[in-house]
């Protein structure tokens, strides 16, 4: 990595992901986040968005927290080299220390090009960020197979890089904060190695991420055909069917049914866990839900540390009860 004059570089510049002129929900998350990260710099924070039909993106991000937001208009949606040259030049315009991007699709392909350019370092798919005693990003995420918490600093590069998935921190509310400056720039950068020849949208079945009300199977689940019963479970609660990523390496769910850093990110309103331990990657894909009731027969299971309501006991005895329960409910 390249050292850099740290007195150089302030600020938190956040990568807004925009499509067809909408704002992804993680750029107001990582915008909240780096709202909370100015506060203890005591810096500003910036926000940049590339691409076609920007027009309604300063409106989308008007109770937001920011200095300044750049809009960079072009021709065309998300192409990977366009899209590193206009938010090269933004960073060596702005100099900010650290830079947030969404862990999406798009994020993920573009933040490991900037890190490059600027020969910085790149944390991905942090779960929290903290700022240490000397003003450097502290970035941390599961490491090895989820079994510590890594915390890692790029202490003598600028800018930091890091990005963090959807889901993981909390929106920016709408607050009654200074009016922000917006800058438009048309660009006219082009990529001859890539032409876009057209887009066609795929349609979106039915997600775990989408549900209100989740029921999640574990570990603790003994055979497949048990699965029934949950699934009945979430029925009965207008809710859904999902798993740890225990019950998918088996191949009894789907990934796409898998919640956690390597599956889903979910926030549901309410989530019953049954027989699922809680490792650090799983909790990290369900920090944002509002009521988490766990059941599980080992009171020193870790999901019994985030649960709002810790249910000790048996998932085969306690389940068939619940939907006995709700049966009764809906003749009455």
């Amino acid at each position: 990595m390249k050292k850099a004059n740290i007195e150089e570089w302030s600020g938190i510049l956040v990568y807004v992901e925009c499509r067809k002129g909408k704002v992804h929900p993680v750029g107001r998350e990582l915008i909240g986040e780096a709202w909370r990260l100015a506060e203890k710099l005591k810096t500003s924070v910036y926000a940049a968005a590339a691409g076609a039909r920007l027009d309604d993106v300063s409106g989308q991000l008007a109770d937001c927290p920011l200095e300044q937001l750049y809009l960079f208009e072009t021709e065309d949606e998300y192409t990977p080299v366009v899209y590193e040259k206009i938010i090269t030049g933004c960073i060596e315009m702005l100099k900010p220390a650290i830079v947030l991007i969404g862990g999406t699709h798009e994020g993920r392909a573009l933040a490991p090009r900037l890190a490059v350019a600027f020969e910085s370092g790149l944390t991905a798919d942090c779960t929290s960020l903290e700022i240490d005693e000397e003003g450097n990003l502290i970035q941390i995420r599961p490491a090895f197979g989820g079994n510590v918490m890594a915390s890692i600093l790029t202490a003598q590069s600028r800018p930091q890089f890091a990005t963090v998935r959807a889901g993981i921190m909390e929106p920016v509310t709408a607050g009654h904060f200074q009016k922000m400056a917006v800058v438009r720039r048309r660009m006219n950068v082009t990529d001859e190695r890539v032409r876009i020849l057209g887009m066609k949208e795929t349609e979106r079945g039915d997600s775990i991420t989408d549900q209100k009300i989740l029921v999640v199977a574990g570990r603790g689940v003994r055979k497949k055909g048990d699965l029934e019963m949950l699934r009945e479970l979430a029925k009965l609660l207008g809710g859904g069917l999902a798993s740890s990523r225990a019950l998918v390496e088996k191949g009894w769910m789907s990934p796409g049914e898998q919640i956690g850093l390597s599956g889903n990110t979910v926030s549901p309103q309410y989530m019953i866990t049954c027989g699922v331990s809680g490792t650090v990657q799983f909790m990290a894909g369900i920090k944002q839900t509002k009521n988490i009731i766990a059941i599980n027969t080992d009171s020193r299971s870790r999901i019994f540390e985030i649960a709002h309501y810790p249910v000790c006991g048996d998932l085969y005895e306690i389940v068939p009860k619940m939907i006995e329960r709700l049966k009764c409910k809906s003749f009455e």
